[in-house]
């Protein structure tokens, strides 16, 4: 029997078990916290060559009865979060399926193996490990000051200083990530249409942005298609960028006529 660790996650608890001495992560209780149907999902990832689950027998705080649940290790359950697409949850949920994909395997990382977020079970010298590290971060950012886009910059800055302190960072929503593909299918461009549209859509967004502040966009590093790509960073903050590309160019062809929609 194996106790169950929660983990403080953006309002919500993540449940995690130790299995030979990893993180594995319970799957309903994840699925379910981002408002999706769980046991689809968990046959879903059953399902995958590339999963390991495991049923294990659990006892929850403050629950007398063992339990057994459905688990999956950390690398299964990203690669599982990568397959769903924000437009598929409630509006929402989003935010909280977008911090699951881009943040939940820095935040076990942090509690399994250096003591953070804070783990009960950390030694003085994790901790010390933890507040050194954090130290030699915060010196590169600041040396980074001017030489990066400010917005990302700042996002880093409330990262490091949170998980010295062992809380969850506080990042605005209007700072979080906003990428053209994810955009798009919000809007229902799927398959083919997003690849055929998504380049184009951005050179647009791109001159929409130059004409609003007269500069371009700040530029970024992000892992796309299996490298690392330097492209423009947006935020929610360029959201409203995005609905004026999108009703002067796409709407027509996409967003349903407003009889249909009142019928």
């Amino acid at each position: 029997m194996t106790d169950i660790v929660r983990i403080p996650f953006h309002g919500t608890d993540l449940l995690a078990v130790e299995i030979d001495g990893r993180p594995h992560v319970v799957l309903r209780a994840a699925f379910e916290a981002i408002g999706l149907d769980a046991d689809r999902q968990i046959a879903k990832v059953k399902s995958q060559p590339w999963a390991s689950t495991a049923v294990t027998a659990v006892q929850v705080p403050g629950d007398d009865q063992t339990r057994n649940v459905v688990t999956a290790d950390v690398r299964t359950f990203l690669m599982a979060l990568a397959t769903i697409p924000a437009s598929r949850v409630a509006e929402h949920a989003r935010p909280l399926l977008i911090a699951y994909q881009a943040e939940v395997a820095d935040v076990i990382e942090a509690y399994w193996t250096r003591g953070g977020v804070i783990n009960p079970r950390a030694t003085g010298d994790q901790l010390d490990a933890i507040i050194g590290h954090a130290e030699r971060q915060m010196r590169v950012l600041r040396l980074a000051d001017g030489l990066v886009d400010r917005r990302w910059l700042e996002v880093k800055t409330r990262h490091t200083v949170a998980r010295a302190l062992g809380e969850e960072p506080e990042v605005p929503t209007e700072m979080r990530p906003l990428t053209t593909g994810e955009y798009l299918e919000e809007r229902g461009v799927t398959g083919s249409d997003l690849r055929s549209i998504g380049s184009v859509f951005g050179k647009r967004l791109k001159a929409a942005f130059v004409t609003a502040h007269g500069e371009d966009p700040p530029a970024v590093e992000r892992f796309i298609g299996g490298t690392t790509r330097r492209v423009a960073g947006y935020t929610e903050a360029d959201r409203p960028l995005f609905d004026q590309v999108w009703e002067a160019w796409y709407a027509a062809d996409y967003d349903p006529p407003m009889a249909l929609m009142s019928a």
